[in-house]
């Protein structure tokens, strides 16, 4: 995707993982490239989630969950975004994410970390804390409470 001129960057919980030392389950990556351009250049991959701009990449026997940087509109089921809109940054997209920890990027080449939320302070201490104002990210999906649990335990 970078040698189309995209951002390319991992996210979430592979970042957290690989700075813990750990084989991550799987990789996302965030990118500035619209749904449209990600499936242009990756023949055979899948809109799985079109609404809210990821698209499933399929390359050489690995799946990657690819997401155009997003911020979320309005939540009324507890659960899922009303609305998506894509965001400009990587910056911006993390500030929709659960967890500080959970809001780090890497380059996937360099290996340099973009913390934009203090995650990496958080994972070095074992805070698990939430990005923004923690009752209105609970809210806004009821599952991430039990992460959190999950997390703590």
């Amino acid at each position: 995707m970078r040698r189309g001129g995209r951002q390319a960057l991992l996210v979430g919980g592979c970042v957290r993982d690989l700075l813990l030392g750990r084989e991550p389950a799987d990789y996302d990556v965030a990118t500035d490239a619209a749904p449209s351009e990600v499936l242009a250049l990756f023949p055979g991959s899948l809109a799985v989630g079109a609404q809210f701009g990821v698209v499933l990449v399929q390359q050489d026997g690995a799946q990657v969950e690819v997401a155009t940087f997003r911020s979320d509109i309005g939540y009324s089921d507890g659960r899922h975004p009303d609305c998506v809109a894509y965001a400009q940054s990587a910056e911006e997209d993390v500030q929709r994410r659960d967890f500080t920890i959970n809001g780090l990027l890497m380059h996937p080449e360099s290996g340099e970390i973009f913390d934009y939320v203090g995650g990496r302070a958080d994972l070095r201490a074992h805070i698990l804390r939430a990005i923004g104002e923690p009752a209105r990210r609970f809210a806004e999906d009821k599952l991430r409470m039990l992460r959190a649990v999950r997390f703590a335990a």
